[in-house]
């Protein structure tokens, strides 16, 4: 058995607006081993997005416990937790959320510029990690003078830049056209297998979510599980 990278028991959210509260998780449990890839699917306002950013450390469970590569998150402090996030986590958007000012190499270079490495080895890794994504002829454009699929691809790298353990991606490809989803698949794919990271991808694109080995429906709270085998 591999090592387990997400050890979650009974993750609960509760949102309070004065006398009124809402549940978005109910008890959520979850296991991902190093190198599996979980597709979360579910109905829009089911708390996927909830879910992927308490996982991700940008919001705070309101009951349960959980552990990141056998640390106890709620253990560390704010600070620590940021600085857990940035070593051995990466993120990925629907929208890329790239820096319109800078570059593809400084976009990416950026995780590894706020962990404190010096620019040049930042960059030197940024511009490997660029041509991993088939983007080494895009090293000094702005994402203004990219396409979509090419940001979405920048986003990427900047997101495995740092060889995280473990990468929560947020409706990867709902921005792009059947071919680019296609494309945005198969490097997360081949990236998967090379790095061994793991993924953890909320979407409502089924395609995507058969591809992947193991998925989970979200419904009143909780997760389903179902075996799958990863489809060509």
């Amino acid at each position: 058995m591999n090592k387990l990278v997400v050890n979650c028991q009974q993750i609960g959210k509760v949102y309070q607006d004065g006398a009124l509260s809402t549940d978005v998780l109910n008890g959520v449990d979850l296991q991902l081993e190093q190198g599996e890839m979980l597709a979360i699917v579910g109905s829009s306002g089911s708390g996927k997005s909830t879910l992927l950013h308490i996982l991700g450390t940008l919001d705070q469970a309101s009951s349960g416990k959980m552990m990141i590569l056998e640390q106890d998150i709620a253990a560390l402090s704010r600070k620590e937790q940021a600085m857990f996030r940035n070593q051995n986590l990466g993120f990925i958007y629907q929208f890329h959320h790239l820096l319109m000012e800078f570059t593809a190499l400084e976009n990416t270079a950026m995780p590894l510029l706020i962990a404190g490495m010096a620019a040049k080895q930042a960059h030197q890794k940024a511009a490997a990690m660029l041509e991993k994504v088939g983007l080494s002829h895009r090293l000094n454009h702005k994402p203004s003078e990219l396409s979509g699929g090419e940001r979405q691809r920048v986003a990427i790298a900047r997101a495995l830049v740092n060889e995280p353990a473990l990468v929560l991606a947020d409706e990867p490809t709902g921005n792009l056209d059947k071919q680019n989803a296609l494309k945005i698949y198969q490097l997360i794919s081949e990236l998967n297998q090379t790095l061994k990271t793991s993924f953890i991808v909320v979407t409502h694109d089924l395609e995507l979510a058969a591809k992947l080995n193991k998925s989970a429906y979200l419904d009143e709270g909780k997760l389903k599980f179902h075996q799958q085998v990863r489809s060509a």
